[in-house]
């Protein structure tokens, strides 16, 4: 408070003498003026030289006396200054006025310096951040949020695609295609190519659920090498899986004796399979068609089974087994094995060895009996040498409940008729057919 009643009083001060020095520097221009203006009067009368020379002696009077008060100015403002330093008052500064006297240094260096700072000020808000060298505010990284939309996108494709492979597995668990195996492998004897070669087909078959095409299958072979044996295994397990109204086997004997009723069994043969498809389709499962005997079936029926798998009606008709079972093509099977028999080996590679060969062979001959075999993936059974019989007539007679007397057993086989033995191998004429009737015999 005492600042401010000082500095209040201080500047009364300085303006009251301003105004003193002010109305005495007028009182002697006005004094001064009105002598000018006497004399004038008074020389009125001279000639045109003198009041030429008498105007110009008034403009040097007037530059005179405006130098004068610029000095008396710039003393007061001096003397104001000291004072105000000592006291601690604030500084008056007299008012800037125009004049055409050049600048002095100390001025212009101020200038200079107000404009670097004002350049330095806009400087500032840009900032800059060179190639090399500190920066005073390092630069941060923007993260896009793309990035972080494709890392989410990634993770939930993988989680799909994991979630399928989980549903996958769970489907090809659900059918138990391992227990299966096993028990062809340890049931069927000497078929070691066709069982590998049935087992891919189902394996590759029931990994998906979609499908274009019905998985069909079509097992050739002689008599008595495991055709119906393979049939029945099948049924059984796909029972225990799917059900009993999703198996279907069809003997074409039994169902339909006289061909006579072709046309009829074939119709009610369509009729039988639309309803198990829309039954499984419902369930969400695939079913299992079995056709035995098939060399006996007549053209009727083998035409309403092309429609059923070759024409692409609706999505149940795609999802389904069909296994065909027949004798037809043994003739070739036949005489290739007796006349290559040397060349065949009995490891697993020389089974699949032995279908790769005989395929193509039942195929040429399979495509000019019907249309149907064309859409089918066809698996030739061979020949089954003493060995497998033998081996037949020790599981019929562990089943019966007799003792496996090696004896016996070697006897019983010794009574099945065999092709001659041809490098190494001794094929037998019936397979393992007539084993259950001699054990029975027992």
């Amino acid at each position: 408070m005492f600042y401010l009643q000082m500095s209040d009083h201080d500047s009364s001060a300085s303006t009251s003498q301003i105004g003193d020095f002010d109305e005495d520097t007028n009182g002697d221009t006005n004094s001064e003026l009105e002598v000018d203006r006497d004399d004038g009067h008074e020389k009125k009368d001279v000639s045109n030289s003198s009041g030429f020379s008498s105007s110009l002696r008034a403009v040097i009077r007037i530059r005179q006396k405006y130098q004068a008060m610029k000095k008396r100015r710039q003393d007061l403002a001096l003397s104001l200054t000291a004072a105000g330093t000592q006291t601690g008052a604030p500084i008056r500064t007299s008012p800037k006025i125009f004049t055409f006297d050049p600048l002095n240094a100390s001025v212009h260096s101020s200038l200079e310096s107000t404009i670097h700072q004002r350049k330095k000020r806009k400087r500032k808000k840009r900032v800059l951040f060179p190639n090399s060298g500190g920066c005073r505010v390092p630069p941060k990284e923007r993260s896009s949020r793309a990035k972080y939309s494709l890392y989410l996108l990634l993770a939930i494709v993988f989680l799909q695609v994991y979630n399928a492979i989980e549903n996958l597995d769970d489907h090809v668990l659900k059918y138990d295609l391992e227990g299966l195996e096993k028990t062809l492998r340890r049931e069927v004897f000497g078929q070691q190519g066709a069982v590998e070669g049935l087992m891919s087909h189902l394996q590759e078959y029931l990994s998906t659920y979609v499908h274009n095409k019905p998985l069909v299958v079509s097992l050739h072979g002689p008599s008595g090498v495991g055709k119906s044996l393979l049939g029945r295994l099948l049924a059984g397990h796909f029972r225990s899986v799917v059900g009993e109204a999703l198996v279907l086997q069809y003997y074409v004997l039994h169902h339909c004796p006289q061909e006579a009723n072709a046309l009829h069994c074939a119709q009610n043969l369509s009729a039988l399979i639309s309803h198990t498809m829309e039954q499984a389709e419902e369930e969400e499962k695939i079913p299992l068609l079995i056709f035995d005997e098939v060399e006996y079936m007549h053209q009727d029926i083998l035409d309403a089974l092309l429609q059923l798998v070759a024409t692409k009606k609706s999505n149940e008709y795609l999802n389904a087994i069909y296994l065909f079972l027949s004798n037809l093509g043994h003739e070739q099977i036949t005489k290739h094995l007796l006349h290559n028999s040397s060349s065949i080996s009995a490891t697993a590679s020389g089974h699949g060895h032995l279908i790769k060969e005989l395929t193509p062979i039942l195929r040429n001959t399979l495509d000019g009996l019907h249309p149907l075999w064309a859409e089918a993936d066809i698996l030739p059974l061979g020949l089954l040498e003493k060995v497998h019989v033998m081996e037949c007539f020790l599981e019929e007679i562990t089943r019966e409940g007799f003792y496996p007397d090696n004896a016996n057993i070697e006897r019983l086989s010794g009574e099945i008729e065999y092709y001659p033995i041809v490098g190494g191998h001794e094929y037998s004429q019936t397979g393992c057919k007539q084993v259950v009737a001699k054990v029975n015999l027992l």
